[in-house]
């Protein structure tokens, strides 16, 4: 999953490399021939030239953000759906080989069976000739383990949320110096040059909440995605206890 994120951040640096320089090539010769303006800009072209304008020193950190963000949310996303797993088949699964071939049996079922659940069982059929008390213990135990791991990373990116409008409003508060700085040099309040200044500050308040909007909407599918794990988790739990304290008294 680590090569993953890094994966990711790598896509993300080239691709707005790319697109950078890509606009740079464009706008370059623009500044001697002339410019059909009828041609409607897209949504993607819009994008980049706001946020070309609003320069590098505030966009880049905004723009690391969404990048980390993307990643973390991307990895967690991906790891919390290949942990979910059918517990209703496994349970009736896990009874049957109970039935059949006892304990060991039910060991490869839980060994062969993608995700979490299946791991808390198999600890606690490990656990089996040490007592139901014992099982009991540790699949409580595990479980806690597990859900850890779920959870893992997702502070990043609730820190992320929090610190792109943040570099966002900074920028906008430095740029407002700037722009009335402009005015003080030039002596007069020349309403180009209060335009311009404003202009600049305020993308990057814009380019921040966005930035905030999208994490979080990600934010709130993982830590939803999570409750609906966990939820499955403790269900199939108290089942797989009530399959073994039936089992233990055959």
């Amino acid at each position: 999953m680590k090569k993953l994120i890094a994966l990711l951040f790598f896509v993300g640096i080239m691709a707005f490399g790319a697109g950078y320089v890509a606009y740079a090539q464009e706008s370059t010769p623009a500044q001697t021939e002339t410019v059909d303006t009828a041609a409607p800009k897209t949504f993607h072209e819009s994008m980049k030239e706001r946020f070309i304008e609003g320069g590098p020193v505030w966009m880049a950190p905004i723009l690391l953000t969404l990048i980390f963000g993307l990643a973390i949310a991307m990895e967690r996303i991906i790891y919390l759906t290949l942990s979910g797993t059918n517990t209703v088949k496994l349970l009736n699964g896990v009874e049957k080989a109970l039935s059949n071939g006892g304990v060991e049996e039910a060991k490869n079922l839980c060994r062969n069976t993608r995700g979490p659940v299946a791991s808390i069982f198999y600890q606690g059929l490990l656990r089996y000739d040490s007592g139901i008390e014992e099982v009991e213990k540790a699949v409580v135990s595990y479980g806690s383990v597990i859900t850890g791991r779920m959870e893992s990373g997702i502070s990043w990116i609730s820190l992320f949320i929090a610190l792109a409008p943040m570099l966002g409003f900074l920028g906008t508060v430095v740029g407002m110096i700037q722009a009335f700085d402009d005015i003080a040099a030039a002596g007069d309040i020349s309403p180009q040059i209060v335009a311009n200044g404003i202009k600049i500050a305020l993308l990057t308040t814009v380019f921040g909440l966005i930035v905030a909007i999208i994490l979080q909407i990600l934010y709130n599918y993982i830590i939803s995605k999570i409750d609906s794990l966990i939820n499955s988790m403790e269900d199939s739990t108290i089942t797989f206890m009530d399959i073994m304290y039936k089992y233990t008294k055959k």
